[in-house]
């Protein structure tokens, strides 16, 4: 990932919000009705090779080693140990059947001319891709964020940049010469390029370094000769243009054993929990149909396979659970994986160590991985929302969820080993599932905050839907008094839990650093990950008038809403309740 998507990277590492600008026109853009995605390049390039293409599908589904051999400077400096066989062999036997090894080459290079590759780096590097492939994976090894730490200032600095890109490449295409065809070279990570004129020159930039990569590769002989290739769109980005510029690129190229790769995220206000996008909805479902069926009209229908070469979510992170809720997480993942197969994509699982833990080599969410393991192969059934809130005092009434059986049927409801009885616990109209009160008095049982009960939603295919049954009462904010450094709101949840926060002047006017959305960005403006409190961050205090009151709402997952009024005072910041 370059530092634009880098999510996952330590926070001094990268920025995943773009200027207020930029995000507002990117969210006017997002909001524009979508074509259907049929447009095609003038004239489609060439099919992949039979071979190739049975390659790719042999791939699926793929794993990133992320946030290792692309960290700077060394493999452990962004949180991550050092890579064992017996990692390699637990992402086997969860079912991946390729790993993608993203490197960052430029950190262990010498001076110019010859940009040696430090002989213990490649050895890593080598000691790796031999583990996997003995695990009988496919392994995609490539070049990662030199993109952004050199690569990108080709348009500047032309004849330095591409010396060094063809002596990295030249080593890197020696040492693995006689590797078995399992390996797979990548030409870069997210191209970009900096200082052009627009996209026409960034197009010619990434064709004349693709024309490179592939002459260097082909004539180092071996298995290289034949050997898959991928190439990237720039910015690894499947908008028309960009795919567009790929396809011309291939039929000038007319290399039988490539394949093209793309990148996704979700849709962005979704992804990052801005704009008051706290589920995946209709309107990033057809932001995510777009996407794939464009890769698919463009390549996959044209006989050019396509991998998506890094997907997860850009505020998925098991530091910080929250940002985006539990169930629509669940959501994202078992679309993207059905939907992947309906277009013959392969998916490769952005994993910088927020999915599996690699010191326990055990699933950090075990739920969450058999969602996506699921998707691999069948679509689950899922609801409206995975929490049912009761309030904490008076009489309980029935509760209706809606399901969404994505073809598959319900069968019932479970409560740990005790499946629950039709007509006395719940009723189906439809897709309407509806939680009798009794059933809930009883599951409620003392009425403690938070969650009393966990019942399973089982379906005919896929893996069950968790609903959880919580006790709650509005939440109660306390005043306070800080500073722009930072303001700790004490904070009672009393069982609820945040899910977004919304920022208005007195005047009406938009609040915070987000200023073309009333509803602030998770974790750039506010977050909330502790029991006792809400913090606002330093960005978005900073960024207050100075002497303007600030009504903040605060949106729960229970529905419920907390009005709350901030007013900054030079560096002097004051909370009170409305």
């Amino acid at each position: 990932m370059t530092r634009r998507l880098a999510r996952f990277l330590p926070r001094r590492h990268r920025s995943s919000r773009p200027p207020r600008r930029l995000a507002a026109l990117l969210l006017a853009f997002a909001l524009l009705p979508l074509v259907p995605a049929t447009a095609q390049a003038a004239d489609p390039p060439p099919p992949s090779a039979p071979a190739a293409r049975s390659a790719v599908a042999a791939m699926q589904p793929g794993w990133n080693l992320g946030n290792t051999y692309d960290a700077i400077p060394d493999e452990t400096s962004w949180g991550n140990p050092p890579v064992t066989r017996a990692l390699l062999k637990k992402v086997r036997s969860q079912g991946f059947k390729s790993i993608r090894l993203p490197v960052t080459w430029g950190i262990h290079q010498g001076s110019a001319p010859g940009y040696t590759i430090d002989p213990a780096w490649m050895a890593k590097v080598r000691q790796v891709v031999d583990w996997a492939l003995d695990e009988n994976l496919y392994v995609m090894l490539n070049m990662h964020h030199d993109s952004w730490m050199w690569v990108n200032t080709l348009p500047t600095d032309h004849d330095a940049v591409l010396a060094r890109y063809t002596a990295t490449w030249t080593q890197i295409a020696e040492e693995f010469r006689d590797e078995p065809s399992r390996l797979v070279f990548e030409s870069i990570n997210e191209p970009t390029f900096s200082d052009t004129s627009g996209d026409d020159q960034n197009y010619r930039l990434l064709a004349e370094l693709n024309r490179v990569f592939q002459r260097i590769v082909r004539e180092s002989g071996g298995g290289n000769t034949d050997r898959l290739l991928v190439l990237p769109t720039l910015y690894t980005n499947s908008d028309q243009g960009r795919l567009d510029a790929l396809a011309a690129e291939l039929t000038a190229l007319r290399d039988p054993m490539v394949a093209t790769t793309i990148h996704f995220y979700g849709w962005w206000p979704f992804s990052v929990n801005i704009a008051g996008y706290t589920r995946f909805d209709a309107t990033s479902e057809q932001d995510l149909t777009g996407q794939f069926d464009r890769a698919y009209h463009t390549f996959v229908a044209h006989g050019i396979p396509v991998i998506i070469g890094e997907y997860a979510l850009l505020a998925y992170d098991h530091t910080r659970p929250g940002i985006i809720e539990r169930g629509e997480v669940r959501k994202y993942f078992e679309y993207v994986g059905y939907y992947a197969r309906e277009r013959r994509l392969t998916t490769m699982l952005w994993d910088a160590g927020q999915f599996l833990n690699r010191t326990t080599l055990q699933w950090r969410d075990p739920e969450l991985f058999a969602q996506i393991k699921s998707s691999w192969t069948v679509r689950s059934g899922t609801a409206s929302s995975d929490l049912l809130f009761l309030p904490k005092s008076g009489a309980l009434t029935s509760r209706t969820l809606t399901l969404n059986p994505n073809g598959t049927g319900f069968q019932g409801l479970r409560h740990g080993s005790r499946t629950l009885v039709k007509g006395k616990h719940y009723t189906v109209s439809g897709n309407q599932l509806t939680l009798t009160a009794a059933a809930l008095t009883e599951l409620a049982g003392d009425r403690t905050y938070g969650v009393n009960a966990t019942l399973e939603a089982r379906f005919s295919r896929g893996v069950p839907w968790r609903i959880d049954v919580i006790t709650y009462d509005p939440p109660v904010l306390s005043n306070v008094s800080g500073s722009t450094s930072g303001l700790t709101i004490p904070t009672r949840f009393r069982g609820d839990m945040l899910a977004t926060m919304e920022a208005r002047y007195d005047d009406g006017g938009n609040a915070g650093p987000a200023d073309w959305t009333p509803y602030q960005q998770w974790d750039t403006a506010f977050s909330a990950y502790t029991g006792d409190s809400i913090k606002l961050t330093p960005e978005f205090l900073g960024s207050l008038k100075d002497g303007s009151r600030v009504t903040l709402t605060f949106h729960f997952w229970s529905g419920a809403a907390a009005t709350y009024h901030v007013t900054r005072t030079g560096s002097t910041v004051t909370g009170t309740t409305a």
